[in-house]
């Protein structure tokens, strides 16, 4: 699927499809944290791999709201694994991969400190 391009500054998700996504029309693979300014690999394996340190890692860069893509399905991780975010008032939304990477753009159009954490 093709998304269409805002006029927002940073990045914003471009297009999806089976095991990936397009940030800025470029072309990402595996498990992304995804920023307003960065796109970097997320160092878990797989979604029972997830341990709290996977969320806690991006609780110090003090988002409004972050985005789990739990991949091609919704899939909710344990609380205990998100509580350094939610101890914090940072809110947890968990969707789909696909949902994410929309609302995502539209968070980032509102000018909202969004983070994306993405099984592709």
């Amino acid at each position: 699927m093709k998304l269409h391009q805002s006029k927002n500054n940073g990045n914003l998700f471009t297009g999806y499809g089976d095991g990936f996504v397009l940030i800025n029309d470029e072309r990402f693979e595996g498990n992304l944290v995804v920023t307003a300014d960065s796109v970097t690999a997320w160092p878990v394996g797989a979604f029972d791999a997830l341990e709290a340190g996977h969320f806690a890692l991006v609780a110090d860069l003090a988002p409004e709201v972050v985005l789990f893509g739990s991949g091609k399905t919704i899939r909710f991780p344990h609380p205990r694994l998100t509580a350094a975010l939610t101890n914090r008032g940072v809110g947890v939304e968990v969707m789909d991969t696909q949902a994410a990477c929309r609302t995502f753009n539209i968070l980032m159009a509102e000018d909202r400190k969004v983070i994306a954490l993405l099984f592709t």
